[in-house]
């Protein structure tokens, strides 16, 4: 007997399993959930989010770190929700996985360059990065994506 059947039931994880939507399909919801989310508050906060850019950095914008959170938060907030929706989804989720890992690659860069800042972020956006890619791979293998 493992450690979760202890806890719960056969029976009783038989029927969760059963009537638990495709683990795509919440992982789908869940990025598009997070990209639309952090569009919002983007646009909402802005500032809080440039802070993520740092000195060396900021020369190669074309725009203020504020103007370049405040464009990604109105494209976040359009690529979440087609993700959401699952509309355009291979395109929605390609962007973002490209935009995660891209940004992953810059916060591990930023952690070296300054000292271990922004690792939190780094951590977790990993994860994300990935979650977007799963998303899009499925995108890719339905047809009506």
């Amino acid at each position: 007997m493992d450690f979760p059947s202890r806890l719960v039931d056969d029976e009783t994880v038989a029927r969760l399993v059963e009537r638990a939507p495709a683990p795509l399909s919440v992982a789908r919801v869940g990025l598009g959930a997070m990209v639309l989310l952090a569009g919002v508050h983007k646009l909402l906060a802005p500032g809080v989010w440039a802070t993520y850019v740092t000195d060396w950095l900021a020369p190669w914008l074309v725009v203020s770190p504020v103007a370049f959170m405040l464009v990604n938060g109105v494209l976040e907030v359009g690529f979440g929700a087609a993700i959401v929706a699952d509309r355009a989804t291979a395109f929605a989720a390609g962007v973002a996985a490209v935009s995660l890992s891209a940004t992953t690659a810059y916060l591990g860069l930023a952690a070296v360059v300054e000292g271990g800042f922004f690792v939190d972020v780094f951590v977790r956006d990993v994860g994300l990065s990935a979650l977007a890619w799963a998303v899009l791979f499925d995108a890719l293998g339905r047809t009506d994506s």
